[in-house]
């Protein structure tokens, strides 16, 4: 869990210097995002198996840490899967709607159709919701 509060701020890092590179044009652009791009595979990789390697030496430290950590790891999650689909949702309706009101704008009778595609967009969100009460429900 710690492993994982320590590299966020990390693969944020990175992914702000891959977008950056990405405004640059030409082959050495195109080689740095490559590089940087291997580089955040090679650190979640990495992530990934300290996360997996740590196992408790005893069965009481492992259900010591099992009762103490798992309730917060649960709430954590819950609120990334709300954020992560909250923000896709929005992002979805931002596109869908403008796209909904420019058909509008030229043909009036596609109102129905536009306002069921601007709900499946917002429908996103709600699997999200749908997630982090399951995810509750286990802590």
């Amino acid at each position: 869990m710690i492993a994982w509060l320590i590299a966020l701020p990390l693969l944020v890092g990175g992914f702000a210097a891959t977008r950056r590179l990405l405004r640059r044009r030409g082959k050495a652009a195109l080689r740095s995002v490559l590089a940087a791009d291997a580089a955040l595979f090679a650190g979640a990789l990495a992530l990934l198996i300290v996360a997996l390697s740590g196992s408790p030496a005893s069965a009481d430290a492992a259900a010591a840490a099992e009762s103490s950590g798992s309730g917060s790891a649960a709430l954590i999650g819950a609120a990334i899967a709300v954020a992560g689909a909250s923000i896709g949702a929005a992002i979805a309706v931002a596109y869908t709607g403008a796209a909904a009101l420019a058909a509008l704008s030229e043909r009036p009778e596609l109102f129905g159709r536009a306002m069921v595609i601007v709900g499946l967009a917002e429908g996103i969100a709600i699997y999200g919701l749908v997630v982090a009460i399951i995810l509750i429900g286990k802590a």
